[in-house]
C-alpha cells in the first residue's frame, strides 16, 4: 500500500485550499472589474454619439457637409472612437443618405449601417469593437442618424493587466503560505515524532513501562494520556496473565491425571458404542430390505389385482359353460332335447364365450403392458422421422381410442420440414400413451377439451416436445408419484397405472432424455420431454 508523509499532506492541503480561494477571489474580482469597465465604455460610447448627434443637427439643416467633416476630424485626439457616420433623412422619399463620416487614421472606411440603426439605440459589443446609433433630432423631428463604432482594445488591455497583477499576487501569496506552513509543520510534527519514537520502542522491545511526555498541544496531550492509560492496562493484563499461567501449570498436572483416568473410561465407552453402531447397521439393512419387500408387495398386489379380475371372470364363465354343456350332454344322451332348449344353450354358449374372450383379451393386454415396462433398449434403431407425417400416423393409430375429434381436438405445432433421426417406436408409444391417458382420465366427465402438442429444436441437438391438455388435472397427492408403477385414479375402473410409468422408462432409458410434469387440479397437465436427436432438416 502506498504511503505518504503527514508533513507533505499538510503542505498540500494548505496550498490547495489557498490556491482555490485565491482563484475564486481573483476570478470574481477580474470578472467584476471587466464588467464595470465595459459598462463605462457603454456609457462613454453613448455620450459621444449623443454629442455628435447634437452637433450634426445644424449641418444637416443647412446641408453643410464641409463644416461637419471638419467637426468630425476633431475626434482624432480620441483613441476610443474608430468610425463615425452621419446619415441624412430625405424629407421627400423618407430614406437615409450618407452625409459625412470619420475614420480613425490608419483604418479603412466601413460600409454604411442603414439596416442596423434601429437595433443599435443601445450600445452593442461585436467581436473587437462596440457600436451605437443615435437619432439627430430638431424640434422633436428626426432629420438624420449618427452611427459610432468604438474600440475595445482598452478593455482587453485592462483585462490582461488585471490578470497579470492577479497572477503575481497569486504566486507571492502561495510562496508566503508555503513559508508559514513550514513553520506550522514543525509545531505539529515535532511532538508527533516523539510519539512515533515511543510507540516504535514499545513495539520493538515490548517495554510497556515507557510513557509519552505531556504536550503543549491539546490533541497530542489527550492522545498521550490515552496511550499511557492503554500501556497501564497492558501491564496489568500481562501481570494477570503470568499469574494465570502459573495457575494453569498447576491445573495441567491435575488435568493430566484426570485425563488418564477418563481416557480409560472413554475406551470402554467407545467399545460399547462400536457394538451399538454395528447393531444399528444391521437394523438399517433390515429396514432397507423391509422397504424393498414392501415395494415388491405393492407391485405384486397391483399385478394380482389387475390380472385376477379378468382371469376370474373368464374362469367363472368357463365353469358355467362347462355346467351347461354337462346338462346338455345328459339331455342329448337321453334324447330329450327340445329346439328351444338347444337354441337357449347356443345363446348361453355364445354369451359365455364372449365374456371369456373379452376378459382373456384384457388379461393379455395387461401382460403386454407389464412386458413393455421393461422394454429392450436395443430392439429399436434410429431412423429419419418427418415429424408432421409422423404425427399424422400417430393420430390415425389412436383414432379408435379418441373421443369426438370436433369436441376434443388435438392441435399439432411444429415446423413443416422438421426431420430428425431418432427411435420412432418408443416416441410413438410415448405419444399414444399420453393421448390415451388424456382421453381416459383428463376429459372424464367433460363435454369438450383440447390437446396441444408442439415440437421445437434446442441447440440443433435436442428435440423438445411439449404436451398439454386442459382437462381436470391431477391431484397433488398423485402428481408427486405420477411416474410410479400402478399409480392411477381409475383403480377398479380399467386403469392399470402403468401408462405413465412406461412413458417415463421409454423417455429416460430408450430415448436417453428427460421428462418433466406440471399440473394443477382443474387446470390440465403439461409434459415437457427433451431427448437427443440428429437434425436432418428444419426449415
Amino acid at each position: 500500500m502506498h504511503t505518504i508523509s503527514l508533513k507533505r499532506i499538510l503542505i498540500y492541503i494548505v496550498l490547495l485550499v489557498t490556491s482555490f480561494a485565491l482563484l475564486v477571489g481573483f476570478t470574481v474580482n477580474i470578472v467584476s472589474q471587466v464588467a464595470q469597465y465595459e459598462k463605462s465604455l457603454h456609457e462613454q460610447s453613448l455620450s459621444y454619439a449623443r454629442i455628435v448627434a447634437g452637433n450634426a443637427a445644424s449641418s444637416l439643416v443647412f446641408n453643410d457637409n464641409a463644416t461637419e467633416k471638419q467637426r468630425l476630424n476633431s475626434l482624432q485626439n480620441t483613441d476610443f472612437i474608430q468610425h463615425v457616420h452621419v446619415y441624412k433623412l430625405d424629407e421627400t422619399s423618407n430614406e437615409l443618405t450618407f452625409f459625412s463620416s470619420y475614420n480613425k487614421q490608419g483604418l479603412a472606411p466601413i460600409p454604411a449601417r442603414f439596416s442596423k440603426l434601429d437595433r443599435l439605440t443601445s450600445p452593442q459589443i461585436q467581436d473587437n469593437y462596440i457600436e451605437v446609433s443615435q437619432p439627430v433630432v430638431l424640434d422633436s423631428e428626426v432629420i438624420g442618424y449618427v452611427y459610432l463604432r468604438g474600440s475595445l482594445e482598452q478593455a482587453r488591455l485592462f483585462m490582461w493587466r488585471s490578470i497579470g497583477i492577479a497572477a503575481v499576487v497569486f504566486v507571492l501569496t502561495l510562496l508566503l503560505c508555503w513559508l508559514v506552513t513550514l513553520r506550522l509543520r514543525k509545531t505539529i510534527v515535532t511532538p508527533l515524532d516523539s510519539v512515533v519514537d515511543v510507540i516504535s520502542q514499545v513495539a520493538r522491545d515490548k517495554n510497556y513501562s515507557l510513557r509519552l511526555a505531556p504536550s503543549q498541544l491539546v490533541e497530542f496531550d489527550m492522545m498521550a494520556h490515552a496511550f499511557n492509560t492503554m500501556l497501564d492496562r497492558v501491564q496489568q493484563h500481562i501481570s494477570r496473565q503470568r499469574r494465570a499461567e502459573e495457575e494453569a501449570s498447576q491445573l495441567n498436572t491435575e488435568l493430566e491425571r484426570q485425563v488418564t483416568q477418563r481416557t480409560q473410561a472413554l475406551k470402554e465407552s467407545n467399545s460399547e458404542l462400536l457394538k451399538t453402531l454395528e447393531q444399528l447397521h444391521q437394523y438399517q439393512g433390515q429396514l432397507v430390505e423391509s422397504e424393498k419387500m414392501a415395494s415388491l408387495g405393492d407391485m405384486v398386489a397391483g399385478i394380482a389385482h389387475e390380472v385376477n379380475t379378468p382371469i376370474g371372470l373368464s374362469v367363472t364363465a368357463s365353469t358355467l359353460l362347462q355346467d351347461k354343456l354337462t346338462v346338455m350332454q345328459e339331455k342329448f344322451d337321453e334324447k330329450r332335447i327340445s329346439t328351444s332348449e338347444f337354441e337357449r344353450f347356443l345363446s348361453d354358449c355364445d354369451e359365455n364365450l364372449q365374456i371369456i374372450y373379452r376378459n382373456l383379451g384384457r388379461a393379455a393386454d395387461l401382460v403386454t403392458s407389464f412386458k413393455q415396462v421393461a422394454v429392450d433398449q436395443s430392439s429399436e434403431v434410429d431412423r429419419d422421422i418427418h415429424i408432421p407425417s409422423f404425427m399424422n400416423d400417430v393420430l390415425i393409430s389412436v383414432k379408435p381410442r379418441r373421443l369426438d375429434p370436433e369436441k376434443f381436438p388435438i392441435r399439432i405445432s411444429c415446423p413443416d420440414n422438421l426431420t430428425v433421426r431418432a427411435k420412432a417406436g418408443p416416441l410413438n408409444q410415448v405419444l399414444i400413451n399420453l393421448i390415451v391417458n388424456s382421453m381416459i382420465h383428463a376429459f372424464d366427465g367433460y363435454d369438450h377439451g383440447q390437446i396441444d402438442i408442439s415440437f421445437s429444436m434446442q441447440n440443433d441437438s435436442e428435440l423438445e416436445m411439449v404436451y398439454a391438455d386442459n382437462g381436470k388435472g391431477v391431484p397433488s397427492d398423485i402428481s408427486r408419484k405420477i411416474f410410479d408403477p400402478f399409480v392411477t385414479t381409475k383403480r377398479g375402473s380399467g386403469g392399470s397405472g402403468l401408462g405413465l410409468h412406461l412413458v417415463y422408462n421409454l423417455v429416460t432409458q430408450v430415448l436417453g432424455g428427460n421428462i418433466h410434469f406440471f399440473s394443477e387440479e382443474k387446470n390440465g397437465v403439461e409434459f415437457i420431454v427433451r431427448f437427443p436427436v440428429t437434425l436432418v432438416s428444419n426449415a
